[in-house]
């Protein structure tokens, strides 16, 4: 029997053939063997973009009211206790093995997914922290997402865009259908998509949630000093802007007060509560600054949806003479529309190989610019791995410049493995904090 999490973790690598296998038969078989329940609230999350950003802001604003909150969202970024956060910490890795083994006890002859087996631990982890809220983050699709043996008590769409088609559909409409696969009837279903795919509302009404869309039951006005939420019956003036940067965090920011008002007979939060979330919240690799000479912006965003937000986002910093892009993304990413998306912002390429099998070559992504740039004053290298990429560019940028890594978890992740970098212009090794 595997002991430590590094050896349940290679256990549950070669359980299946498949790295996903969308059916929750085999889930919900083993979840019924372990008894495994939840005696709390809990918020499920599903969308395309902003999951982690709507876990993040609900965690912190419970965390503020007094709640002790558990907290599961995929993938990590360095460590695999990152997926599980109990009381506002990462859960340890004995607690987390323990877990593991009690999932073996019961799998039976189940052949689980990696990712099956680590959400019945992380669900058997809450089962037993006598937790007042619990927050699941879906890790794909939706309605066969291991998450979804677990009925939700409020159900939060974010944005839905094109990503996973090859298993979701090709469409935003098959794809809202996929995710709205979460709702539950009679239970609050907050969608803080601006413009939700139909399937979203048609699934919503035909089985009975509590429909919360915003624009019509939520909505929000803001400037550049202060942001306001109104709701059914409640609402906020002068709120501070999110910690977490980024023009689309009042997006989600809105969704989350939403799932709040719709929860408040079970889980009152105060305003002041609200306003020291909002004010505290931390997510790494969002849309991260790291101050330095050059800065450097750590952004995950690894879908042509999420990317047009980075450009976006990376517009309103204001002027840098050059900005150098560290770049690295899975094979089954579009990522031509997401290198011809910020063509105009980036003069120096850093293209990098990635430690999975998933993963586009670093050649694959420079043959790919070369067919969709329209600059001829931009450059492009390759490397075979993201830190060697960041030390290039560091070496090459100015004090003045800014780099952006970006594409995948696994680019960030291998950036952030030792600390976060804070770069100094012209020296190829980082020093970490």
């Amino acid at each position: 029997m595997p002991q430590t999490l590094d050896e349940w973790l290679a256990h549950a690598e070669r359980l299946h053939p498949k790295t996903i296998d969308l059916t929750l038969e085999r889930v919900r078989a083993v979840a019924r063997r372990m008894a495994l329940r939840l005696a709390c609230p809990v918020f499920t999350v599903a969308g395309t973009n902003g999951k982690g950003s709507t876990c993040a802001l609900l965690e912190a604003i419970l965390t503020h009211a007094g709640y002790r909150v558990g907290v599961y969202t995929s993938p990590h970024l360095v460590r695999y206790e990152e997926r599980c956060r109990l009381r506002g910490a990462m859960a340890d890795a004995d607690t987390l093995a323990a877990a593991f083994a009690r999932v073996e006890a019961a799998r039976g002859d189940a052949t689980l997914t990696y990712f099956e087996f680590g959400t019945l631990a992380v669900l058997d982890v809450f089962a037993h922290a006598a937790l007042d809220a619990v927050i699941l983050e879906v890790g794909l699709g939706g309605r066969l997402d291991a998450v979804n043996v677990i009925d939700t008590d409020c159900a939060i769409i974010t944005s839905i865009d094109l990503d996973h088609t090859e298993w979701l559909g090709s469409t935003r409409e098959a794809i809202g259908y996929e995710k709205a696969g979460i709702l539950r009837a009679g239970k609050p279903a907050v969608v803080s998509d601006p413009e939700p795919p139909h399937s979203v509302i048609e699934q919503a009404q035909a089985i009975g949630a509590d429909l919360w869309l915003a624009g019509r039951d939520f909505r929000y006005t803001g400037n550049r000093q202060q942001w306001a939420w109104t709701g059914r019956e409640r609402r906020y003036a002068g709120l501070a802007h999110p910690a977490l940067r980024g023009a689309n965090q009042l997006v989600n920011a809105a969704g989350v007060l939403a799932a709040l008002e719709a929860l408040h007979t079970q889980l009152p939060v105060t305003a002041q509560a609200l306003r020291l979330g909002l004010a505290t919240v931390e997510l790494p690799g969002r849309f991260q600054i790291v101050p330095g000479q050059p800065a450097l912006v750590l952004d995950v965003a690894h879908n042509p949806h999420a990317v047009a937000a980075l450009a976006l986002n990376l517009d309103a910093m204001g002027f840098y003479p050059a900005t150098h892009a560290v770049f690295g993304a899975m094979s089954d990413k579009d990522y031509p529309a997401i290198l011809a998306r910020m063509d105009a912002l980036v003069d120096h390429w850093y293209f990098t190989d990635l430690p999975t099998p998933r993963a586009a070559s670093g050649a694959q992504l420079q043959t790919a610019w070369r067919a969709v740039t329209r600059r001829r004053d931009a450059d492009a290298h390759v490397f075979t791995d993201p830190q060697t990429a960041l030390a290039a560019a560091a070496t090459a940028a100015t004090p003045l410049d800014r780099i952006v890594a970006f594409g995948s978890f696994y680019t960030v992740g291998a950036l952030l493995t030792h600390g976060v970098p804070r770069l100094t212009a012209g020296q190829a090794l980082p020093t970490m904090h």
